[in-house]
């Protein structure tokens, strides 16, 4: 009994039959009607698009017996047979990846100057010519340029970028495109109709899909998926024989996203881990369900490659959805496919409180944290620390100074009329009132203390640069509770209750931003240090609150550990 692969059985023998490359095989009938058939050609794409193919029908087409090299081969005649088993000895097909020296060249080149034996061409078909090496691609230079009569030669490669311009400059260059969905799903359709293989149509959809352009691996995925089930194939065993989990709680993510549900999906990726779900791979469904809705939302329904029920779905989707949102819920989820820790749920959880929040929410709760600060008025303005100097303060001493200076603070409190009785104070005030209002810094000056950074902490992350709001690195300084235990030589060091919080916070990016909001706001360029600690000294928390300072925290916590 033979056994023959769907990818060769289905494979065109003609260039009408050819998949999704209508301008390359038209161009290709025209100049074989009209008898314009170049001496190379150099076909480059993506695997699995019909390079190899359309050369071996190309090969067939100038030698067939029927036509006289006129158009199509007829597939009958003693010559398209031959080719089509490969038995013909004019028609030589080479692996370039197998013969990359240039003793292989030269062998070629030796047996190029003898005439055809039987077909009116001698069609050279050299696979992969990338593969072959400097010196040898140099030797097969003066025969693509001049070959001798009666010769083609057909390159095919799926690197255009490591072939030598001077061979491309020979050759007659035709780019093989990515196969649409749609294209991949009809051939397959016929295909299992041809083979008698019940599948549904949804499922042939995610078998398009999943293979990425190429319609050799959709053949191949769609064989191995109809040797492993018998009866009518559905969606359930196709995401089975792909590996996916068939979760369909990844599109409720998205609409629960869309619809801006933070509890709601807190309460679903809540399901997800305890199920035993794999949550990597939910994520990475995740990210598909969010670039078919961004398609959708976009107004390129076709390229998401979706059935007419989940389009009419995705189409209710998309209107509680924003693009900017969207696309802030790709970005978010995205990231974490690379290096984050999926072992919990909390990585996902963060990126769908962030993803969730509409912008008008999000304003709100960044602007939230800022009426706590409202105590710190002597703080933030000058005018209420007026009967206080700044600069005396730090000529006393930080500690003792800061102690005087909460003093005051509570006694402008409790006095906010006294300063409008007192010319005097008011005058002194009078020019300095517009300065809490102008952003992004919080401080009318520099931070200097380790007090002053604690006190002002919450008015910092209110108040970040417009620009840095919806980034990750602010999210997570909202949302992991960093604190600041360390204020010297320009380094602010953070203290994190969490491994995976500090490890986020140290990837360069996430630094980097970092460094630049606590700048913006504090008013000095600063660097950023992260610490894992919960400082349960109460002593310790006590002498902060007082205006101590902690000294060499990062050689500290490290012995510690």
């Amino acid at each position: 009994m033979s056994c023959q692969v769907f990818y060769r059985k289905w494979r065109p023998q003609r260039l009408s039959e050819v998949v999704g490359q209508e301008p390359i095989t038209t161009t290709l009938l025209s100049a074989l009607k009209q008898r314009r058939v170049a001496q190379a050609y150099l076909f480059c794409g993506p695997r699995g698009t019909g390079k190899t193919s359309t050369g071996r029908i190309l090969a067939k087409a100038v030698n067939c017996l029927t036509n006289e090299g006129l158009g199509e081969p007829c597939n009958v005649c003693d010559m398209c047979r031959g080719i089509t088993d490969g038995r013909a000895m004019d028609v030589i097909e080479i692996d370039a990846a197998s013969n990359t020296g240039v003793d292989d060249i030269r062998e070629l080149k030796e047996r190029v100057n003898y005439a055809p034996a039987e077909a009116r061409y001698k069609v050279y078909i050299i696979d992969e010519v990338h593969m072959l090496s400097t010196s040898a691609s140099n030797a097969l230079l003066k025969t693509l340029e001049e070959p001798p009569p009666r010769v083609i030669f057909i390159l095919a490669t799926t690197e255009l970028h490591k072939i030598l311009p001077t061979i491309m400059s020979r050759c007659q260059r035709f780019d093989f495109r990515r196969l649409t969905v749609k294209d991949i799903a009809e051939k397959l359709a016929d295909i299992a109709k041809a083979e008698a293989i019940g599948i549904e149509k949804n499922a042939v959809a995610l078998l398009a899909r999943s293979a990425g352009g190429s319609l050799r691996d959709a053949e191949n995925l769609l064989q191995q998926i109809a040797t492993v089930n018998s009866g009518i194939i559905g969606l359930r065993q196709v995401q089975s024989g792909l590996g996916l989990t068939g979760d369909d709680r990844s599109s409720q993510l998205v609409k629960l996203i869309a619809a801006g549900d933070i509890a709601g999906g807190l309460k679903l990726l809540s399901g997800v881990a305890a199920d035993g779900v794999d949550l990597k791979q939910f994520n990475r469904e995740l990210i598909e369900s969010l670039r078919q809705l961004l398609m959708v939302k976009a107004g390129s329904a076709d390229s998401a490659g979706l059935s007419a029920e989940e389009l009419a779905e995705f189409k209710s989707v998309a209107e509680n959805a924003s693009l900017e949102q969207i696309m802030k819920a790709l970005k978010g989820f995205s990231a974490l496919s690379s290096g984050a820790d999926m072992t919990t749920p909390l990585a996902m959880e963060m990126a769908l409180v962030d993803a969730a929040l509409k912008p008008a929410a999000a304003e709100k709760t960044a602007a939230a944290p800022a009426e706590p600060v409202k105590g710190l008025k002597t703080t933030f303005e000058p005018a209420a620390r007026a009967p206080v100097s700044p600069a005396k303060s730090v000529e006393g001493g930080p500690k003792t100074q800061f102690r005087s200076v909460d003093g005051v603070q509570s006694q402008a409190a409790s006095k906010p009329a006294e300063p409008q009785s007192e010319p005097a104070r008011q005058e002194s005030a009078a020019p300095e009132k517009p300065e809490p209002a102008q952003a992004p810094r919080p401080a009318s000056g520099p931070v200097t203390t380790l007090e002053d950074l604690l006190r002002q902490w919450p008015g910092i992350l209110a108040a970040a640069p417009p620009a840095l709001r919806r980034s990750t690195a602010l999210a997570i300084l909202r949302s992991a509770g960093a604190q600041p235990v360390g204020y010297a030589g320009g380094v602010v060091t953070l203290s994190f209750k969490f491994p995976i919080h500090m490890n986020k916070i140290n990837e360069p990016e996430n630094k980097r931003v970092t460094a630049e909001i606590l700048s913006a706001c504090i008013g000095t360029p600063c660097q950023v240090a992260c610490v894992h600690e919960q400082v349960s000294n109460h002593l310790v928390k006590e002498a902060q609150k007082r205006g101590a300072e902690i000294i060499n925290v990062e050689d500290k916590w490290i012995s510690q550990k």
